[in-house]
C-alpha cells in the first residue's frame, strides 16, 4: 500500500478536481454556455490522475475526444480550459478549439484530439524527438479501446518498439466504442494488449477504477522508458457513466440498460477512492472535506471567469487558424 500521504492527497484532489469539473461543464451546457458538444469523462477519473502522477512535468501526453479528464491531470488551469469550452477569448485555443483541441505545449500537453486514434502518431513523434534529443522525456498517449482498431496504432507499436522509443500507449478500455459495445468491434477473445506483446512491448492490464493501480503500472513504464527501455502497453478497464456525448441521453439508444449502469456507478473511482482513504486512516474526513472545498472554490472561480471573459470578434476569425 502506497504510504506517501502527499502522493495520496494528490490522487483525491486531481480527481474531485476532473469530476466536478465535468459536473459543472454539463450544467453550462445545459445553460446554453457551452459552445458545441461535450464528451464527459465521468467514471474514468482514476485513469488519468494515475497515469499523469507517474509523470514528469515536462514529460508529455496526446489526448482524444474525451479529453478534459488528460489535460486537467497534467496540470491544465480550470479557467482557461472552462473558458475554451464556452468560446471566449481567454480560452487555450483562444475560444476556437472547443472542447476536443485543448493543448498547453508549456505543460507538455500535445493536444486533446477530435480524430480516433489521432493522438498515436503525434506521441510517437514527440517520443522519437525526445530520443533523438536526449531529454529524458517520455510520452503518455491516451487513447479508448475504438482507437485500437485504427490502422495506425499497429504502425506507431511497429515504430516505437523497433526503435525503443520512451513513449507509453494507455488504452482507456470504457467497454464502448459511442453505442458499440467493445465485443462487437473488438475480437475480445485476447486482450488488446496482445497486439502490443506482438512487437514486443511489455504489456499490462489494470483495474482502471483504482487509481494506485493505475499510478503503479504506469509508474513502472515511465521508469522503463526513461531508463532506456523502450515502449509499453497499460489496458486499463474502466467505465464512463455520461452518454457517449451531451446529445447520448437515458437508454433511448438501446446499448446499455438502467440496472447495468447502476451496478457500474457502485464502482465509480472518485467515491470508491474516497472511501479507501477513510478506511485505511490515510486521509482524515477534515482533510478530505478541505480538499474538496478547494475543488468548489476552483470550480465557482471558472465559472466567474468565464461570466467576465469576451467572446471572439468576428475580426479576428482568421488569427491564429492560418500558419
Amino acid at each position: 500500500m502506497i504510504q506517501d500521504k502527499a502522493l495520496l492527497n494528490e490522487m483525491y484532489y486531481r480527481m474531485r478536481r476532473i469530476r466536478r469539473f465535468e459536473e459543472t461543464a454539463q450544467e453550462l451546457y445545459r445553460r446554453g454556455t457551452v459552445v458545441g458538444l461535450l464528451h464527459l469523462y465521468i467514471g474514468e477519473e482514476a485513469v488519468a490522475t494515475g497515469a499523469c502522477l507517474a509523470l514528469a512535468d515536462d514529460d508529455y501526453i496526446t489526448s482524444t475526444h474525451r479529453g478534459h479528464g488528460h489535460v486537467l491531470a497534467k496540470g491544465a488551469d480550470a479557467n482557461r480550459l472552462m473558458a475554451e469550452l464556452c468560446g471566449r477569448v481567454t480560452g487555450y485555443c483562444r475560444g476556437k478549439g472547443g472542447s476536443m483541441h485543448a493543448a498547453d505545449l508549456s505543460l507538455g500537453i500535445l493536444g486533446a484530439n477530435g480524430i480516433v486514434g489521432g493522438g498515436f502518431g503525434i506521441a510517437t513523434g514527440a517520443a522519437l524527438s525526445a530520443k533523438k534529443r536526449r531529454s529524458g522525456q517520455v510520452t503518455i498517449c491516451f487513447f479508448g479501446d475504438g482507437a485500437a482498431n485504427q490502422g495506425i496504432f499497429m504502425e506507431v507499436l511497429n515504430m516505437a518498439g523497433l526503435w525503443q522509443l520512451p513513449v507509453v500507449y494507455v488504452c482507456e478500455n470504457n467497454g464502448f466504442g459511442e453505442y458499440t459495445r467493445t465485443e462487437e468491434a473488438t475480437v475480445t477473445s485476447q486482450p488488446i494488449g496482445a497486439r502490443a506483446a506482438a512487437f514486443g512491448l511489455p504489456t499490462s492490464q489494470v483495474d482502471g477504477n483504482d487509481v494506485i493501480a493505475v499510478y503503479e503500472a504506469v509508474k513502472e513504464a515511465v521508469d522503463r522508458a526513461r531508463a532506456g527501455g523502450g515502449p509499453s502497453f497499460v489496458e486499463a478497464r474502466t467505465y464512463r457513466l455520461g452518454g457517449h456525448h451531451m446529445g447520448d441521453v437515458g437508454f433511448s439508444r438501446g446499448y446499455r440498460n438502467k440496472e447495468e449502469l447502476d451496478a457500474r456507478t457502485q464502482q465509480e473511482p472518485v467515491g470508491r477512492f474516497r472511501a479507501w482513504l477513510l478506511e485505511n486512516q490515510a486521509l482524515t474526513e477534515p482533510e478530505i472535506a478541505g480538499l474538496e472545498a478547494k475543488v468548489e472554490a476552483e470550480m465557482a472561480e471558472a465559472i466567474a471567469f468565464v461570466n467576465r471573459s469576451p467572446l471572439p470578434e468576428l475580426s479576428q476569425i482568421e488569427e491564429y487558424v492560418y500558419a
